[in-house]
């Protein structure tokens, strides 16, 4: 694996195309897109590096998936009456869907969907346990403490959030949160602002891969569908090109990272700042594909 991976940063390195950090979030904005880190955990326990594998970056919309891992545990498949399992095909914060399919997102990982997610985890609960719950989860699945959710990211992100909190003044108008939106938007924004290494990020995904010995969060059946929500709809109107290319289940964030789940087989965090036109990663995409042509890993 060591020698998988030189080739491939290096090949990073020397195509230069790395892509614009995420310009809508003031924190992120400024971030040196020249900047990739891969780590790849195995099923035998070994974790492979290289890169800037221990700089910790924000997760952004990676979180979405420890929130739905927390809500299946505790409401089961009642979260799927609130919110749907297909792809969009539209903008991670597009209010077209929505307003057409009557306040039900399409699914958990655009971010209407996400937002009713973490108001099903806050119902009934302070914004803090609903949070110190996620961050706990983090910490567990990756084996790690060193796991802190960046509070002037999380201010960021709020103070520039005018259009998801449209989006959640329009899903309580179709009784689809719980909470004020002022709340779950709150405690949204303080889930994506996680900060992790690709070290732990591919530690936390050992529960998804199904390795033995790994934390088990939820059902392996809750497991298999939230890989293939990550498959079908990890990357938003990007899903099919990341499916097409790499052939595995991936969850992008805007912060630059990508966790990418070989079943069985291995945990992968690519990490590199700089997106493309979807909003995924521009070089950690490219790199997914590279590794994934080395190792034949695929689903298909």
């Amino acid at each position: 694996m060591e020698e998988l991976l030189k080739p491939i940063v290096a090949e990073i390195f020397d195509q230069n195309d790395w892509g614009q950090p995420a310009q809508y979030i003031p924190e992120l904005a400024g971030i040196d897109p020249k900047q990739f880190a891969v780590s790849v955990c195995l099923a035998d326990g070994r974790t492979v590096s290289a890169g800037s594998a221990s700089k910790p970056f924000s997760i952004q919309s990676i979180s979405k998936v420890f929130s739905l891992m927390l809500a299946l545990g505790r409401v089961g498949d009642q979260l799927w009456s609130r919110v749907g399992r297909e792809p969009s095909g539209t903008s991670f914060d597009s209010v077209v869907l929505l307003e057409k399919e009557r306040g039900r997102p399409r699914n958990p990982f655009i971010n209407a969907g996400a937002i009713v997610t973490t108001d099903a985890l806050l119902s009934g609960r302070e914004p803090r346990t609903a949070l110190a719950e996620i961050l706990t989860l983090v910490k567990d699945m990756s084996g790690s403490e060193d796991i802190y959710i960046n509070e002037s990211v999380a201010a960021s992100e709020q103070e520039t959030g005018s259009r998801n909190m449209a989006l959640a003044y329009y899903l309580k108008s179709h009784g689809n949160l719980s909470c004020t939106p002022e709340q779950t938007l709150g405690t949204y924004y303080h889930q994506c602002a996680i900060e992790m290494t690709t070290e732990q990020l591919a530690m936390a995904g050992r529960s998804l891969a199904g390795f033995d010995g790994a934390p088990k969060i939820i059902s392996h059946e809750h497991i298999r569908r939230v890989n293939a929500l990550m498959m079908t709809c990890g990357h938003y109107d990007g899903s099919g090109d990341f499916a097409f290319r790499v052939g595995l289940p991936g969850k992008s964030g805007v912060g630059g990272g990508i966790l990418i789940i070989a079943p069985n087989v291995a945990s992968i965090a690519i990490w590199s700042p700089g997106l493309n036109h979807y909003g995924n990663s521009n070089a950690g995409t490219r790199a997914a594909e590279m590794l994934s042509r080395a190792t034949d890993w695929s689903v298909f």
